[in-house]
């Protein structure tokens, strides 16, 4: 059996920057990189809808903002599946019978569902689809018999609990389930790329994004408006590295070669690195230098978008056709599944 990826995104929003360096980069070399046999990326609306239940057109009118982000930036339909997850019904059906493998205690301890509800202020009112999200995650990786799924640092414990389900699973009735493998960002500084004010998320409910549609005068604003070392408040003060966005979004996106056209004097991100931690650079001068990098990257994905743009209705055909192919491979999974389960009464 050949390698298989599944990845993908909740339709909440545009993209931003942190989803570009943290998986869409990774994604289009992997899916180029003729490694694998099925590349599935799926916009998650249904997993979306557990925390958005009582806004679903915010949902509805994502799905082609995600679509062109996703294009936009290299995924091609003739090489990767993409897919709406609510289309794929199946997926539903293999979280109800996961959920008989997993107990609640298990579910409070993942530290990923901790955090993304005290992040959204749930307390004690949390959607109980919004609880069993690892489970629906499981379901969504195992139906594809993905191999590989790439994704952030912060999800690790939501693919460690698929694991587990996996395993759970295959002892319980068959070998019928692959056990997926995590692959990271190999670039420290996307693992998980800060807000612009400094916080360690970069989140659409936060407002500290850069999307990757934004037009070139708002990022510039942004970038502008970044937080770096609040004690660095003289050109001629020593700054510090550490918690600095700035540098940060550098590390993520700078090349070398960039200096030559956009900071001659500078041959190298260590050598700007070292004279600001020595002192006699400025914020500013370092920010508009990011600027031009975070252009030179995006300037590209922004003009295919444009072209993309014009025919809305042939991208959500291109997610039509995706979705009858992925329904096809979850539905042969869960007749797997169900005949591992001795509840294929009538076939």
């Amino acid at each position: 059996m050949g390698k298989v990826i599944l990845t993908g995104d909740r339709p909440t929003g545009k993209l931003h920057v942190g989803h570009y360096v943290g998986s869409l980069k990774r994604r289009v070399e992997l899916q180029n990189s003729g490694e694998y046999k099925d590349i599935y990326i799926m916009i998650a609306d249904a997993q979306a809808l557990t925390d958005n239940a009582g806004n679903p057109e915010k949902v509805r009118s994502n799905i082609s903002e995600v679509a062109l982000d996703y294009m936009s930036c290299g995924l091609d339909p003739e090489k990767s599946v993409l897919f709406v997850q609510s289309y794929v019904s199946e997926l539903t059906e293999l979280t109800f019978y996961y959920s008989n493998l997993v107990t609640v205690s298990r579910l409070k301890r993942n530290p990923t569902v901790k955090s993304e509800i005290k992040l959204r202020g749930f307390n004690t009112s949390i959607p109980v689809g919004f609880f069993t999200y690892p489970i629906s995650q499981a379901a969504d990786i195992t139906a594809f018999k993905a191999t590989t799924v790439p994704v952030g640092e912060d999800q690790l414990p939501m693919i460690e609990q698929a694991r587990e389900i996996v395993r759970s699973f295959n002892s319980t009735y068959d070998e019928v389930l692959v056990e997926p493998d995590v692959l990271l960002p190999d670039n420290q500084a996307c693992m998980r790329l800060p807000g612009i004010d400094g916080k360690a998320k970069m989140s659409k409910s936060l407002g500290n994004c850069i999307y990757l549609s934004d037009d070139p005068e708002d990022i510039r604003k942004k970038v502008m408006n970044m937080f770096t070392d609040p004690n660095h408040i003289r050109v001629q003060d020593p700054g510090s590295l550490e918690g600095n966005t700035v540098f940060i979004y550098l590390d993520a996106f700078c090349r070398d070669e960039m200096f030559a056209e956009y900071l001659p004097e500078y041959s190298s991100l260590q050598e700007l690195k070292d004279h600001y931690t020595r002192g006699g650079l400025g914020d500013v001068k370092v920010k508009k230098f990011l600027y031009s990098v975070l252009m030179e990257e995006l300037s590209p994905i922004q003009a295919k978008r444009k072209e993309l743009e014009k025919d809305i209705p042939a991208v959500m055909e291109i997610l039509h056709k995706g979705s009858i192919r992925a329904k096809e491979t979850a539905a042969q999974t869960l007749s797997e599944v169900k005949r591992a389960m001795k509840i294929e009464y009538f076939d």
